[in-house]
């Protein structure tokens, strides 16, 4: 079985530590993020719903900036919403802001009654870009 990858940002926050688990595994072309939330260096969370979501995509995009990805590689997101209805919106706008132009990624939204203090969560799946900027041969 081959050894996983970790992939960690420069400024790795506590609850990487804390609940032991890799901030992202790189897998041949694939990058697979674990959940970030909108927590502070110390694995607090942001006390406004719109801060911890802004913190939660500037998490991300440290983790994919780590593996030489940004929003623009991104194929697949799951998002975790402890009240969707209230906060839909928000993340929208948010989102908007960070993804960008279509194509969209594809995107699942989930509603959860529990996220360890936390109103919000962003996992992903990504496609590492080669380094030479050649295209995958399934891209051609």
């Amino acid at each position: 079985m081959p050894t996983r990858d970790a992939i960690f940002p420069a400024n790795r926050h506590a609850l990487y530590d804390v609940h032991r688990y890799s901030a992202a595994i790189r897998s041949g072309d694939l990058l697979f993020v674990s959940g970030q939330v909108g927590s502070r260096e110390d694995g607090s969370p942001e006390p406004v719903f719109e801060d911890q979501v802004r913190r939660a995509f500037a998490n991300l995009r440290d983790v994919l900036a780590a593996a030489g990805c940004s929003f623009d590689d991104v194929v697949d997101v799951t998002t975790f919403h402890t009240s969707p209805d209230e906060q839909f919106e928000t993340v929208q706008a948010v989102r908007t802001e960070e993804i960008g132009e279509p194509p969209y990624p594809n995107w699942t939204a989930v509603g959860v009654n529990w996220l360890a203090g936390f109103d919000f969560e962003i996992k992903v799946i990504a496609r590492i870009p080669q380094a030479d900027g050649r295209q995958a041969v399934d891209e051609l």
